[in-house]
């Protein structure tokens, strides 16, 4: 089997590939994660999920390389990682009674024979009315300022939902792991 390398360094995408028990590699991609003017969330995850997979696949060609991207918005606002409390609880009083998409990209790139597979998936979350005592609560408790839209579902974010719709309840952590088995298992990785 090829070797396999996760072209990120996100630790959540680390972690949801760890479930898969297959041996890898993580590489930093080192690709600026710009916008461009009328470029699409959807289309904006994944040119930046193939950047970062030819990025490392360039320097790596005989293994098979994992690039991966989320972007997310609610209507025309786009929810970029925050970075700090301040702009998470603005985010999150952006959020509060909307419904935002999580646009989350895969690519798995490299190997003999060459393969290209790509994947979109999107995530529908619908946020609940949420006051500020319990945004400014939420953040100090959760600091989830590296996370798109400043909430981490897999912990206690998910009490700030009314709803999410999803194919693949990974996806909106970072990594969609249904598409991403599916496709090792084409390229002949042995997984349950």
């Amino acid at each position: 089997m090829a070797r396999l390398i996760l072209a990120s360094t996100s630790r959540y995408r680390r972690e949801l590939l760890a479930r898969l028990e297959l041996p890898f590699e993580v590489l930093s991609p080192g690709v600026a994660e710009d916008h461009r003017q009328g470029e699409s969330p959807a289309d904006r995850a994944l040119r930046l999920a193939t950047e970062k997979a030819q990025a490392v696949s360039t320097h790596h060609p005989e293994a098979l390389v994992i690039g991966a991207d989320q972007v997310a918005a609610a209507g025309s606002d786009l929810l970029d990682k925050p970075g700090d409390a301040a702009r998470c609880r603005a985010q999150l009083r952006l959020l509060s009674g909307r419904t935002a998409c999580f646009h989350t990209a895969c690519v798995l790139l490299g190997g003999t024979p060459a393969l290209h597979a790509a994947h979109v998936d999107t995530t529908t979350v619908v946020f609940r009315r949420l006051g500020t005592a319990e945004i400014a609560r939420y953040v100090e408790r959760e600091q989830p300022f590296d996370c798109a839209g400043g909430f981490k579902v897999e912990a206690s974010g998910i009490a700030l939902f009314d709803c999410i719709e999803s194919q693949d309840p990974t996806a909106l952590i970072g990594l969609p792991l249904i598409w991403l088995a599916g496709a090792l298992r084409a390229a002949g990785y042995s997984l349950p």
